[in-house]
């Protein structure tokens, strides 16, 4: 039994049926639900809105948003409005995005780390009920606050988790939000340098690495059948390593491997595509850097997350039921 476990939902499914494997997984005991925003695909706020409806207990968190597509003075009322229909129980996870889509909308991701910085500092003194002036170079507001009129007044307990990937914001990470949502394919062995970088962070603000939540993504494909779990991640990470080259980097994937893949792919990739390259993720990757096989295999790797400095999995199901991965870490 894992003491906290999260699931990760994203676009392979109906929205409908995630409704039900919200429910299925605070059944389950689960800690928390964390809801993609990747892709041109789904947003993650009209899902958490619809998870928040349906549940009585379980944590909701974006995984993640980003930080330059919404105004601060709209991203902090989202989050306000999320909380008013599930009191404390709504996590902002935001990351800095990643080209080429940003680029592709016409967003210019320069200077990442001020923008991310600005965004945090804002939007935790904006949750905090605070009257906010503040002529950064990325946020400008004069004299704003949320104006609650009908409702709750105080202070939201939302915490602020960063999707950090990069080494510089990984350590900012530890000095200015509440916690990291750590990269998923990754080794566990990734964790080792984060946790130090987390820490150098924490120590700049007068904190310990302890007072950082740290909940991973973890891609994790269960089945009876082993190879027919592989096979189901194969296909994912075909995707991912051709698509958001900086998970290849961090995951240690030869750049040649990279360039094969994204010679077949287009953008977006089609299924068929996917299915043309996805021999070339070799098995020996796909074992070292996601939870895939069997329930006994995936609930192992998933334990070496942990060992290595994961405070919560979150679960990524990339294949197969999604109940049967949520019967695979039950806690009840």
């Amino acid at each position: 039994m894992f003491e906290r476990v999260a699931l990760y939902l994203q676009d392979s499914h109906d929205l409908r049926d995630g409704l039900e494997f919200v429910q299925y997984a605070e059944m389950h005991g689960f800690e928390a639900v964390w809801q993609a925003e990747s892709r041109l695909v789904r947003d993650a706020i009209v899902p958490m809105a619809a998870y928040a409806a349906v549940t009585e207990k379980i944590k909701i968190g974006s995984g993640v948003i980003n930080n330059w597509t919404r105004n601060i003075g709209l991203l902090a009322a989202t989050y306000l409005t999320l909380d008013d229909l599930a009191p404390d129980r709504i996590i902002c996870g935001i990351g800095a995005w990643w080209d080429p889509l940003a680029k592709n909308v016409g967003i210019d991701r320069s200077k990442p780390l001020n923008a991310m910085r600005e965004t945090v500092l804002v939007m935790k003194r904006l949750l905090n009920m605070e009257r906010v002036t503040f002529d950064g170079e990325f946020v400008h507001v004069k004299d704003i606050e949320l104006d609650v009129v009908h409702g709750r007044r105080e202070p939201r307990n939302i915490p602020i988790m960063i999707g950090a990937t990069g080494d510089k914001m990984m350590e900012m990470t530890g000095e200015i939000a509440d916690g990291a949502v750590l990269n998923y394919c990754v080794p566990p062995e990734y964790n080792t340098r984060a946790l130090e970088l987390l820490e150098i962070g924490a120590k700049r603000a007068g904190r310990s690495l302890d007072d950082i939540d740290r909940p991973q993504l973890v891609v994790c494909s269960v089945d009876d059948d082993h190879d027919v779990a592989i096979d189901s991640t194969r296909e994912l990470l075909t995707q991912y390593l051709a698509q958001q080259p900086h998970i290849a980097k961090a995951s240690g994937v030869s750049m040649d491997v990279v360039a094969e893949i994204q010679s077949i792919l287009g953008w977006p990739a089609t299924h068929e595509q996917i299915k043309q390259a996805k021999h070339l993720v070799p098995e020996e990757l796909i074992l070292k850097i996601t939870a895939s096989g069997t329930p006994s295999e995936a609930r192992e790797k998933v334990a070496e997350y942990i060992k290595n400095g994961c405070t919560c999995p979150i679960l990524y199901p990339v294949g197969g039921s999604v109940k049967k991965l949520i019967e695979t870490f039950s806690n009840k």
